[in-house]
Formats: C-alpha cells, sequence, structure tokens
C-alpha cells in the first residue's frame, strides 16, 4: 500500500512538470539555427509567401514579418472569399515551447487579385491566454501582445486561407528568427 501511494504521488509530480519555463540563454539561442527567412509554396494559380525581415533581431525591436498571396493564372484577375484576412500567423516559441495563438473574426469578405500584383499583409500581434494559464504564459503572451517578443527563437507556421470558384485552398509553410538581447 505505501509502495502504491509513493508510486502515486511520484506519477502526480512528474506529471505536473512545467514546460517552457524562462526565458532560453544565449548560448542555446546560439546553437539554434534558422532555417528559413523567406518561403514559397505554389498551388495551381496561386502563390504564397512568408517572410521574416531578419534573422535576428535585437531585443525591443520591431519584429518584421509579412505574407503574399499572388495570382499567377491567366486571368487578368480573381475574386476569392476569405474571412477577415487570408493571413494567419500562428507562433510557435521553441525555447519555453509556447503556442502563441493566431485568431480573427470570420465574416465573408471578397478581394480581387489582380494578375502579378501580391496582396501582401505584416504581421501585426497576436496572443491570448486564459486565466489558467501560468502567470509566467501569461506575462510572455502580453508582451508579445504589446509588440514586444521576449528573447526567444520563434517559427511562424503562416498559412492563407481562402475560396476560389467555390474551392477551399489553404497554403502553408513557414519561417524562423531569433529574438537577442
Amino acid at each position: 500500500m505505501r509502495n502504491l501511494f509513493i508510486l502515486s504521488m511520484m506519477s502526480l509530480l512528474i506529471g505536473c512538470g512545467t514546460t517552457g519555463t524562462g526565458a532560453p540563454s544565449d548560448d542555446k539561442l546560439d546553437q539554434e539555427e534558422v532555417s528559413s527567412t523567406e518561403s514559397e509554396v505554389q498551388e495551381e494559380d496561386f502563390i504564397y509567401r512568408l517572410v521574416t525581415e531578419k534573422e535576428e533581431y535585437d531585443q525591443g525591436s520591431d519584429v518584421q514579418v509579412y505574407a503574399e498571396l499572388e495570382y499567377v493564372g491567366d486571368e487578368d484577375s480573381v475574386e476569392i472569399t476569405h474571412a477577415a484576412s487570408p493571413f494567419y500567423f500562428p507562433i510557435y516559441e521553441v525555447s519555453r515551447e509556447y503556442d502563441i495563438g493566431y485568431s480573427m473574426n470570420e465574416p465573408l469578405l471578397t478581394t480581387v487579385l489582380k494578375k502579378g500584383e501580391p496582396l501582401r499583409e505584416e504581421y501585426t500581434g497576436s496572443g491570448g491566454f486564459s486565466g489558467e494559464d501560468s502567470e509566467e504564459f501569461k506575462e510572455f503572451i502580453q508582451q508579445v501582445m504589446d509588440g514586444d517578443f521576449p528573447k526567444g527563437f520563434y517559427e511562424v507556421h503562416g498559412y492563407t486561407n481562402f475560396n476560389y470558384k467555390e474551392q477551399n485552398y489553404q497554403l502553408d509553410t513557414k519561417v524562423q528568427f531569433k529574438l537577442k538581447n
């Protein structure tokens, strides 16, 4: 019985372990390799690009990330429908293992894409938390929401989601960047 109690307590303690504690050290960040600051995918007549302006930003500087959607088909222009934007910017902070969610309103909007003229949108912030999240996570997300990314290694798992001629398109890719002191 006593062994069962000890085993139960150990399982409880191990199960309650947290991930993502504290900012990564500069040494740990130096070990992380940014594999891509610009990525492009194409499906049929549409090209989706995701770009971060730099591989490494200094803490307190503006992080520049943007997405583009370009029509390259035979028509002069096409109409697509989408939510408030066709672009989504969910982000993952690798060192802390934090997901920085990205949500938006979902009205049905129409946008005209002209052949060879990319539609471009810059990332302007995201995130959210609940009362059940740790104080550390809440502080981290609040900084991101204020546009002040904490030191870390980030992956932007961007995608575009839209409809064209009753077909749904979702093109996705990722870019990475570091934020150091």
